[in-house]
């Protein structure tokens, strides 16, 4: 019913646009696809085997192989990002955040392929991230040329985005209910019902890309679980506080990593395209200890949830990973942390299983269990996606029993870790962009508006506001052409005026500031005013 009324009031041109999203689903999913089968081949070609075993493959190989590997890959991957990139590092999700935010649900799509490719070097040479965020990215790419041909506007480029982003997540993790969210909820960050159309019928498609290749099976086969457990749903809730803070950890790791590699590279003068191969080197010295940081890590991730790993071996497999996906992001190698998350999120559940199951034996308790609810919960914190992330755990292992366990785990660790970082992973990077996603439209809204846009001139014949200028301007208090109502707004609050004077940048010798215009409060109160009408209008249409 809903579906005809949407066509009799929108007619046509709202059927033409679910095919288009059933084109852009189709399409997003063969590259997700294609990427995963990708990495598969390649990482057959160098180890020997394809993630699932890739561990195992490794352990066999010859140390120096190990070694080179990710060295010669990673300086792969620096030529590739220095020669495409804009700023020599792999776009991922944080970028489409940023495209479905501020620019019409658009990504640079040179940029975009050069990521892929260069995050496919990385997974199938040792890097240690994860698959989703270029396969996002990737889908992102294909919607913003979709886009651009049909000239879309900013709601129906977002839409499209998102049904993207639902494909390719889909197709990548066979989990077409969680794609469909997660478009909703990380990318769009709205659950407007104009969007949910379109996108679930990408999810569905994306699914159905993978379903052809794959069939219809679960990425983690894992052991049934007793439904007796809810006399230990108090011990859940303490495992999402443990996995709130070891998600935090991960994330201030990989951001503080980051930091550490532009310090070096700064002070030391590397060249930017040898950087990815730096780190390489150092992940290879640590794969020939520790080969479960190649790659996804599903091996690994399956042991835990299968409860193959001893208390130890989880304890310190977890923090070694942490410190491999931090080297991987610190070298700019490419890569999502989803994977990465739930691997260490599948350690640290177990672990704490096995001391839950320890110190309470009357209690029968599957540790098992707690390695399920772990994954959910590190990973939840880390995208900021309780919903989405709770419906992918349950699609790719097919334990819905276990619901209570993980919802329990998810909703503390997300709501603690949201506390001590900016909401999540993706919106934490783009904070230290200074691109403030994180506050909400009314913060970022403001960096769309150029002041030069909403400037009033100044005639000739308006002296006494001309002098009145100058007398600001002599204060310091005054803006510049090209800056934006993220600036001018705080000047406004501080100060109480009126209207500012608006200046030409100063250049080259110049010593006396050129007098433009004026930005006056009410226009740019009536600007912000517009525009979050019309996001409120999108977001609960």
């Amino acid at each position: 019913m809903q579906a005809l009324r949407v066509v009799r009031q929108n007619g046509i041109g709202q059927i033409r646009f679910w095919f288009i999203a059933l084109l852009v689903g189709v399409l997003a999913g063969t590259a997700a696809l294609g990427f995963r089968l990708s990495i598969s081949g390649l990482q057959a070609w160098i180890y020997g085997a394809d993630d699932v075993m890739l561990a195992s493959a490794a352990r066999d190989l010859p140390w120096y192989v190990v070694l080179v590997v990710p060295i010669l890959g990673g300086l792969l991957v620096g030529l590739i990002l220095t020669k495409f990139t804009p700023d020599g590092r792999a776009h991922t999700v944080a970028d489409v955040i940023v495209g479905s935010a501020l620019r019409d649900g658009r990504v640079d799509g040179r940029a975009g392929l050069a990521s892929a490719l260069a995050s496919l070097i990385t997974l199938s040479t040792g890097g240690s991230t994860g698959r989703e965020g270029p396969v996002v990215h990737l889908g992102a790419v294909i919607s913003s040329k979709v886009s651009k041909i049909i000239n879309a506007d900013g709601i129906t480029g977002r839409d499209l985005m998102g049904c993207a982003v639902a494909a390719a997540v889909s197709a990548s993790f066979n989990a077409p209910i969680a794609g469909a969210i997660f478009a909703l909820e990380v990318v769009l960050r709205h659950f407007a019902v104009h969007a949910f159309a379109p996108i679930t019928i990408a999810a569905v498609a994306g699914t159905v890309v993978s379903r052809l290749e794959f069939g219809n099976i679960t990425e983690f086969m894992l052991p049934p679980h007793s439904p007796e457990f809810y006399a230990e749903l108090p011990a859940f809730m303490l495992l999402g506080l443990v996995c709130g803070l070891v998600a935090v950890v991960m994330m201030r790791s990989i951001l503080f990593a980051e930091g550490v590699g532009d310090r070096i590279q700064a002070a030391t003068g590397l060249p930017g395209y040898l950087r990815p191969a730096v780190a390489g080197a150092i992940l290879g010295l640590l794969a020939i200890w520790f080969p479960h940081i190649i790659g996804v890590g599903y091996e690994t991730t399956s042991r835990a949830l299968t409860g193959n790993l001893l208390f130890w071996s989880a304890v310190v497999f977890a923090l070694v990973k942490v410190f491999a996906v931090a080297v991987t992001f610190a070298g700019r190698m490419g890569g999502g942390v989803f994977s990465p998350s739930m691997m260490t999120g599948a350690l640290t559940g177990l672990a704490f299983g096995w001391v839950a199951t320890s110190l309470f034996p009357a209690i029968e308790g599957d540790e098992t269990l707690y390695a399920l609810a772990g994954t959910g919960a590190v990973a939840a914190a880390v995208l900021g996606a309780p919903i989405s992330t709770t419906l992918i755990v349950f699609e790719m292992t097919g334990d819905w029993q276990a619901g209570l366990a993980v919802l329990v785990a998810v909703s503390i660790s997300s709501a603690l870790a949201s506390r001590l970082v900016h909401r999540s992973f993706f919106l934490t990077q783009l904070e230290r962009r200074n691109i403030h996603l994180a506050e909400g439209p009314q913060a970022y809204l403001l960096s769309l508006f150029s002041v030069n846009d909403l400037m009033r001139p100044i005639s000739g014949s308006k002296e006494a506001r001309r002098k009145r200028c100058g007398k600001l301007i002599a204060a310091d208090q005054f803006l510049y052409t090209d800056a934006t109502l993220e600036s001018a707004m705080p000047m406004f609050e501080a100060h109480g005026r009126k209207y500012f004077p608006v200046i030409r940048r100063p250049e080259g010798d110049e010593v006396e500031p050129e007098l433009v215009g004026t930005l006056h409060v009410v226009d740019a109160l009536k600007t912000l005013n517009r525009a979050l009408a019309e996001t409120a209008k999108e977001e609960h249409s």
